[in-house]
């Protein structure tokens, strides 16, 4: 929940301040997905947070192994106790990454496949879905903060004009933040439809 203290007179930019920092949280999370969708380059990221059942409690496969890209297309996961390298590989290829892990028994490889127009596609609507996720979060922000004003209205604790000087600064914050992860996500399009 957010709580944003105003009252009459105060000046706006505290205000601004933490709607901005509340967009951010949710922006932040986008960049963290966006790198889990896969351009052309291997990135550690993709896999770093795919849930690993280990000593009976899920956890995140960082947690549990040494992950790097020795090549551009090429993952390797290291497993720090061999006995979960089954389970390791077993969660690598239920994961939406369309790839299939390659286990010798010390390391897992995970070769990532040339892109396909079918996969492009796929990477597409992922990007879409996590677009609109992301946008929901910044408009769920502008909801608890148009409500705060409006109790804040009704409680006699601000006037109708600051009132509306304060959701006037909020959209413009909202829009700021959608229009920032609208050009992260165009940009991320441009990388898919490029490979």
């Amino acid at each position: 929940m957010i709580s944003i203290v105003f009252a009459e007179g105060s000046p706006t930019k505290p205000f601004e301040v933490a709607i901005d920092q509340e967009v951010s949280k949710s922006f932040s999370h986008f960049e963290k997905e966006l790198h889990k969708i896969r351009t052309g380059r291997a990135h550690t990221s993709m896999l770093e947070d795919i849930k690993v059942v280990a000593y009976g409690t899920p956890m995140a496969l960082k947690d549990v192994s040494a992950i790097s890209a020795p090549e551009p297309q090429m993952l390797v996961v290291q497993p720090w106790d061999k006995g979960l390298i089954g389970d390791i590989e077993r969660a690598i290829a239920m994961t939406d990454l369309g790839v299939t892990p390659l286990n010798d028994g010390n390391i897992i490889r995970v070769p990532l496949p040339k892109m396909s127009s079918a996969r492009r596609e796929e990477l597409s609507k992922m990007l879409a879905k996590r677009l609109e996720e992301c946008r929901i979060a910044i408009r769920a922000v502008r909801k608890d903060v148009h409500n705060l004003i409006r109790e804040a209205e009704k409680g006699k604790k601000i006037s109708e004009d600051y009132s509306k000087r304060l959701q006037a600064l909020l959209q413009k914050v909202i829009d700021a933040g959608i229009e920032k992860t609208e050009q992260i996500a165009a940009k991320k399009e441009n990388e898919i439809k490029s490979l």
